[in-house]
C-alpha cells in the first residue's frame, strides 16, 4: 500500500469542524492539492459522524473534479481520475480522551502515568497517588465525579511491593465508575505497574472493569517503558471510546489505518520531523479550550518525546482562565496603550462569553496577543515542568532522600538547544500579518542562540501525523512543502554572567552573508536591548558569523564565536538583543514606549518599511 500511494483522502473530525484534504502524488513529491470543511455531524440532530466526513469529501469532489464517493461509500484504489487509494482520519469529536491516571508515588510512577497519557493524546483530569495527601473516600468520590473514559494505573517496580498499587485499584473497584458514552459497557482500566500484583489487580478489577495488562511503566527505578502503555490506550481509545461516539463504528469500517486521537497524531508528525531531519523540535497547538505543547529533544543520543496538554488556557472559552493564572499585570505588560483595567477584563470577559468573535480593531488584536503570549508561556512553563528525566533516579543519595526529591528531575527542554519552534493554531495561523506571529512566538518562548520559527499554514499536522503512520515520505513531503510556512531565524545572545548588562551596551557583531543581499553584507553589532530585521527569502540562506563578547552565548558557549548556515522565511532573520528573560518596564509610559520601538523594529502592527 505505501509504495503504491498516489491519492490520499485525510478527515480530521474536530468537536466543531471535520476537515478534509486531498494529498496527491506530484512527481516524486507528494502535495496537499484541495482542502473542504464542514460541520461535524457526532451530536444531534444527526447523531451520526460520517455525514460531516461524507460532506467534507463531497466538497473536496467538487473543487478537484475527482469523483471519490459513490453513494456513501469511498471508492479505492484510485483509477484515473475516481477514487482514492487510501482513506486516513484522526478525531477528537466528543471532547477527545478523557483519562485519569493513578500510581503509587506521585513524583515518580504517578508522573510516568501523566507523561504516558499525555503523549498517548490524552487530556488527563487528575493524578492519583498513594501519597497524595488525599483520604481514601475522597479518591474513590472524585472517580466517581470525573467519570473518565479510561483509567491508567501504574506503580512498582517489577519485584517490589505490591499492597500500595493494589490498594489504588481498591479504590477504583470501590467508585465504579461510569463511562461517557455507552452506559451498558464498563469503564476500560490498563493495568501497567509491578507484574508480581497482575494476579490482584485482576482479581480486583476483572469482573468490574474492561481490564487491559500491559508491561510496566517502570520496570526499574532506573527506565521509563511508555511505548506498550501508549499503543494500548490508543487500542482502547478506538475499541471503547470511538466505539460508542454515534457513527464512529461505521467510520472505522472506512479508513485505511487506526484512527487516531488529534494531539497523538499532531505528536506523531512532530516526531517523524524530528527523526527524519535529526533535529530538537517544541511545537505549539494554542486552541480555543486547550494549549498542547509537543517537544522532542536529544537525550542521550535518543530523541524523547514529551506532550502537555495545558486544559485550562486558551483563547476562548478558556480566556478568562489565562487571565486568572497570569495575573492582570503580566497580561498588561503586552499592551502597547494604557488601559483601565477594569476595561481590559470587560473585554476578555466578552471573548468568553462570545467565543466565536474575531478582533475587529487594532486595539483588540493587540489585546489578544497580548493574552495568547501569556497563554503560551503558561503552557510552556507546564511543559517544561513534566518534560523531565526521570525522578528518583540519582547517584549516592539515601532511600529517604530519592523520595524527599520533588526537584531531582532535570527539565530536557533546552532552549539553546532548541533548532525548530513550530506554532499552530487560529491566534498564530491566522494572524493578519506574519509579523505578528513570529513576534508573539519569540516573546512567549524566547528562544535562545539560533532557532528557525515557522507556522502551521492551514491547521493539517493531524492528517499528516495519521499519515506519517502510513507513509512517512508522503507526510514529510507535504509537511515542508505545504503545512509549514517557514517565519524565519531567530538570533538571541543569553548572558551567563552575574549581574546583568546594561541597556546600550554592545553584546555580539555579527555579519550576515547572502547571494540574496549580494556584495551588501549585513554586519554590525547588536546592543543589548536591540531587536533587528532582515528581510531574507523563505528559500533562501544566509551565513552567519556572530561573536558574542565575554559571559555571553549564542550557541557555541560563553564568549565563543558561532558559524552557522540559516534559513529565511516570510518575516526574515531577527537579531533579538533584549535579553533572557525579557525585561518590560513596570511604568505604563515607558512601557508603551518600549513595546511601541519593539513593534515598529519587527513592522508588527504598523507600516511596513
Amino acid at each position: 500500500m505505501t509504495s503504491d500511494l498516489n491519492v490520499v483522502i485525510a478527515t480530521d473530525c474536530g468537536s466543531t469542524t471535520t476537515k478534509a484534504i486531498l494529498i496527491e502524488r506530484k512527481g516524486d513529491a507528494y502535495r496537499q492539492t484541495f482542502r473542504g470543511e464542514a460541520p461535524t455531524t457526532v451530536e444531534a440532530p444527526f447523531e451520526d459522524v460520517t455525514r460531516g466526513v461524507l460532506n467534507a469529501i463531497q466538497e473536496i469532489e467538487e473543487l478537484s473534479g475527482r469523483q471519490i464517493l459513490d453513494g456513501e461509500r469511498i471508492i479505492t484504489p484510485a483509477n484515473g481520475d475516481v477514487g482514492v487509494d487510501v482513506y486516513i482520519s484522526t478525531s477528537s469529536a466528543g471532547g477527545g480522551l478523557q483519562m485519569m491516571v493513578a500510581g503509587v508515588v506521585q513524583s515518580m510512577t504517578g508522573e510516568s502515568a501523566q507523561r504516558c497519557a499525555l503523549g498517548a493524546g490524552a487530556i488527563v483530569m487528575d493524578v492519583l497517588a498513594a501519597n497524595d495527601g488525599r483520604l481514601p473516600h475522597e479518591k474513590i468520590e472524585r472517580i466517581r465525579q470525573l467519570r473518565p473514559d479510561m483509567v491508567l494505573l501504574s506503580g512498582g517496580t517489577d519485584g517490589g511491593t505490591i499492597s500500595h498499587v493494589v490498594e489504588m485499584a481498591e479504590f477504583i473497584s470501590a467508585a465504579d465508575p461510569r463511562p461517557r458514552f455507552g452506559s451498558g459497557f464498563q469503564l476500560p482500566v490498563i493495568y501497567a505497574g509491578n507484574k508480581d500484583a497482575a494476579e490482584k489487580i485482576e482479581a480486583t478489577l476483572g469482573e468490574k472493569t474492561a481490564l487491559t495488562l500491559t508491561e510496566n511503566l517502570r520496570p526499574v527505578l532506573e527506565r521509563e517503558n511508555l511505548g506498550p502503555a501508549r499503543h494500548v490506550i490508543h487500542d482502547m481509545f478506538l475499541e471503547h471510546v470511538m466505539a460508542q461516539a454515534p457513527g464512529y463504528r461505521k467510520l472505522m469500517t472506512w479508513t485505511g489505518a487506526p484512527i487516531l486521537p488529534t494531539p497523538a497524531a499532531v505528536g506523531q508528525i512532530m516526531q517523524t520531523i524530528a527523526k527524519r531531519q535529526g533535529i530538537n523540535v517544541l511545537g505549539v497547538d494554542i486552541g480555543g479550550a486547550t494549549t498542547d505543547v509537543f517537544s522532542v529533544f536529544d537525550a542521550d543520543g535518543e530523541p524523547v518525546f514529551n506532550r502537555t496538554v495545558s486544559a485550562n488556557l486558551g483563547m476562548s472559552y478558556s480566556i478568562s482562565n489565562v487571565l486568572s493564572e497570569a495575573g492582570l499585570e503580566d497580561v498588561m505588560r503586552w499592551i502597547p496603550f494604557e488601559l483601565d483595567e477594569a476595561d481590559l477584563r470587560d473585554r476578555i470577559k466578552n471573548k468568553m462569553i462570545r467565543p466565536t468573535t474575531i478582533p475587529h480593531t487594532l486595539e483588540e488584536l493587540q489585546i489578544e496577543h497580548g493574552v495568547a503570549r501569556e497563554a503560551l508561556r503558561l503552557a510552556y512553563i507546564q511543559h517544561r515542568e513534566l518534560a523531565v528525566g526521570l525522578k528518583g533516579v540519582q547517584a549516592e543519595r539515601t532511600l529517604s532522600d530519592v523520595f524527599a526529591q520533588s526537584e531531582s528531575g532535570e527539565s530536557l527542554i533546552d532552549m539553546m538547544a532548541l533548532d525548530l519552534l513550530v506554532g499552530s493554531g487560529g491566534v498564530l495561523s491566522h494572524a493578519p500579518r506574519r509579523t505578528q506571529t513570529a513576534a508573539v512566538m519569540v516573546d512567549a518562548y524566547q528562544p535562545e542562540g539560533v532557532t528557525r520559527l515557522a507556522v502551521d499554514s492551514i491547521f493539517m499536522m493531524p492528517h499528516l501525523g495519521v499519515l506519517a503512520s502510513v507513509n512517512e515520505k508522503a507526510a514529510t513531503d507535504v509537511f515542508e512543502r505545504d503545512c509549514i510556512v517557514h517565519l524565519g531565524t531567530c538570533i538571541a545572545p543569553v548572558y551567563t554572567g552575574k549581574g546583568g548588562m546594561k541597556p546600550g551596551e554592545v553584546c555580539a557583531t555579527y555579519e550576515l552573508t547572502s547571494a540574496e543581499f549580494g556584495d551588501d553584507a549585513k554586519s554590525g553589532q547588536l546592543e543589548v536591548g536591540d531587536l533587528l530585521l532582515f528581510p531574507l527569502a523563505e528559500e533562501a540562506e544566509a551565513q552567519l558569523t556572530i561573536t558574542p563578547v565575554r559571559d555571553v552565548d549564542v550557541g557555541a558557549g560563553p564568549g565563543q564565536a558561532h558559524k552557522a548556515t540559516i534559513h529565511g522565511g516570510v518575516v526574515g532573520v531577527i537579531f533579538d538583543g533584549r535579553g533572557r528573560p525579557l525585561q518590560i518596564a513596570a511604568e505604563p509610559a515607558a512601557r508603551v514606549e518600549q513595546l511601541e520601538s519593539w513593534y515598529n523594529a519587527m513592522h508588527v502592527y504598523g507600516e511596513e518599511a
